[in-house]
């Protein structure tokens, strides 16, 4: 009886729903750091950082 080696990785429609999953949480991400708040509170940041207190 022969035995069939297990599969050790993803396949094509896996790899697909994954780059399809990355990419969207790459646009939201964007979405976020992009926004006018988050804008804010980052700048807000650097200039306490760089007035040096």
């Amino acid at each position: 009886m022969r035995t069939f080696g297990r599969d050790a990785g993803m396949v094509t429609s896996e790899y697909a729903m994954g780059i399809v999953a990355a990419v969207g949480f790459a646009g939201l991400l964007f979405k976020v750091i992009t926004s006018g708040q988050t804008r804010e509170a980052l700048q807000g940041i650097v200039e306490k950082a760089l007035s040096g207190g």
